[in-house]
């Protein structure tokens, strides 16, 4: 079963327990039986082995540990225990994936930064170096050594 780590829990779906609607609560949340509805808070999100969810989460911090129909916006961090499925996006900061997961869906990881992962990207790749370059180069070289200085020539 997922655990509670370094936050408050303060609210929990127990085991055989189902929960429809809107739960907004201050503090964390853990989930061990049904809900479908819209959760929201600014602690932690903890679905646990037996927890069957279909919502979209938006939370600090969420642990999956059951099963989760939805996506996922984490303000700081993602945990896909080796029980844990999930349909749906996920985008967080940091994402901590065990080996038996199973996933689909969009993930986005931007390791904090605050541009779009795609720019964050393509500037990465930007940087490098560019084939046009290589060949300019290439093609300078090659001018170079047919321009040789008329000494040069006499030489040779």
């Amino acid at each position: 079963m997922a655990t509670k780590n370094e936050s408050q829990l303060n609210s929990i779906i127990g085991e055989g327990s189902v929960f429809e609607g809107k739960f907004y609560i201050n503090g964390s949340l853990q989930i061990d039986g049904r809900f479908e509805g819209e959760i929201r808070t600014k602690d932690q999100v903890i679905i646990g082995e037996l927890g069957k969810v279909k919502t979209d989460i938006s939370a600090k911090k969420v642990i999956i540990g059951g099963t989760l129909i939805g996506n996922i916006d984490a303000e700081d961090e993602v945990t896909l225990q080796s029980t844990g499925r999930v349909l749906g996006n996920i985008k967080a900061p940091k994402i901590n994936i065990e080996e038996g997961v199973v996933v689909q869906g969009e993930i986005s990881v931007s390791a904090g930064q605050k541009k779009g992962v795609t720019s964050i990207i393509e500037e990465s790749f930007d940087a490098g170096p560019k084939m046009e370059d290589m060949i300019s180069r290439e093609v300078k070289m090659q001018t170079e050594k047919k321009v040789a200085p008329p000494d040069a020539r006499a030489e040779e």
